[in-house]
């Protein structure tokens, strides 16, 4: 049986959690890694009731989407339900982890399946983050030159959307003169040397860097490996927040959100005035996306699928598209799904459930 660092280290590989927010929480919030898993339960939110389902479906680990834990806790008296919730899953052995705005970032996350619901195509990162790409250069013999690029590809490096073991080299002279302390796997000590060498260049996630230079270094043939590591301005179009996508045929507004409330199983949609225009394409993001409006009226989008609008900010529309504001809960409800999903295709020798309580703390009448 897995334990709950291999169920995490597999959730990490698919979200990784360098790409969450400052503000967030994300990771293994309450266990052990070491602990064996008996069982998984995949829930929105992680509330007293949830602890309770799990210790009745002998579930160990939960696996949420939202942390229970934002702040750092100075007492555990049971004054809150964020206290009762983690005294409850310590007593009886739970193990907490979430999986928040790092699978909100990446392509197949919590908007992928949002925009999979919906029937979407040409789904695409709303707004893509920069500053997560760094480039390591470095210098090679050039007989050694497709061991190192194979030890960087495996490692991580190279990979760049569709494609992979991506890297850019030129052939050029490297010099240098070993020291008398100096033990040179080629030249002699003391002598100017000068080599074939090939500069190699390959693009990597930043938070890879670790393990990619301790690969650089692990199949280098030199004792002191020439390389240098540069933080890229490029946007990763495969994180990001929200999305854009097509409809597979243009709608009428009515008939559009006709089909949102159904798909999407919703009871109200708080939206701005109808437009008068065909529906086509779509910007959405799960949970409070107001930030991203000026990036889906700038992508062109119709519409902007999202929650959490306060009244004034539906102002900002400024009859330039339509903001449909589904609930917090409707927008990531389906997220138990999609992690339900990778857990059971990774993992078939114990149960992964989804929970059954509605935590949606909104309630209408």
């Amino acid at each position: 049986m897995p334990s709950i660092k291999d169920i995490t280290n597999y959730l990490e590989q698919l979200a990784p959690l360098a790409y969450q927010e400052s503000y967030d929480n994300a990771g293994l919030i309450v266990g052990s890694p070491q602990t064996t898993v008996s069982g998984v339960l995949v829930t929105l939110d992680c509330t007293e009731e949830i602890i309770h389902e799990a210790i009745k479906r002998d579930c160990n680990l939960i696996v949420a989407h939202h942390p229970i834990v934002f702040k750092g806790l100075k007492r555990f008296n049971g004054k809150n339900y964020v206290e009762r919730a983690v005294m409850l899953a310590i007593k009886n052995d739970i193990a907490i982890y979430a999986t928040h705005t790092n699978l909100d970032s990446v392509k197949g996350g919590v908007n992928f399946m949002i925009a999979e619901k919906l029937g979407l195509e040409n789904v695409r990162i709303l707004s893509p983050k920069k500053q997560i790409l760094k480039k390591l250069v470095t210098f090679v013999p050039t007989e050694n030159a497709p061991k190192l690029l194979e030890a960087l590809h495996e490692a991580g490096a190279g990979q760049i959307g569709e494609y992979k073991n991506c890297s850019f080299s030129v052939e050029g002279k490297g010099r240098f003169t070993p020291s008398g302390n100096a033990n040179p796997v080629i030249g002699t000590l003391n002598e100017a040397e000068e080599v074939t060498e090939n500069r190699i260049e390959v693009i990597f996630d930043a938070h890879q860097e670790f393990k990619i230079i301790k690969a650089l270094k692990s199949a280098h043939p030199y004792e002191e490996v020439a390389y240098y590591v540069s933080v890229l301005e490029n946007e990763n179009q495969e994180v990001g927040s929200g999305v854009v996508a097509t409809l597979t045929e243009s709608l009428s507004e009515i008939d559009f959100l006709t089909m949102l409330k159904s798909k999407m199983a919703l009871k109200i949609i708080r939206h701005t005035p109808l437009l008068g225009k065909e529906i086509k394409k779509i910007a959405l993001c799960g949970g409070a996306g107001g930030f991203l409006l000026k990036d889906a009226i700038s992508q062109g989008a119709d519409v902007f699928i999202t929650a959490d609008y306060k009244y004034h900010e539906f102002f900002d529309a400024e009859n330039q598209i339509i903001i449909c504001d589904i609930g917090h809960y409707e927008s990531e409800v389906y997220t138990k799904e999609l992690i339900v999903r990778y857990l059971s295709e990774k993992f078939s020798n114990f149960a992964v459930l989804k929970s059954q309580v509605n935590t949606n703390p909104v309630q209408y009448f």
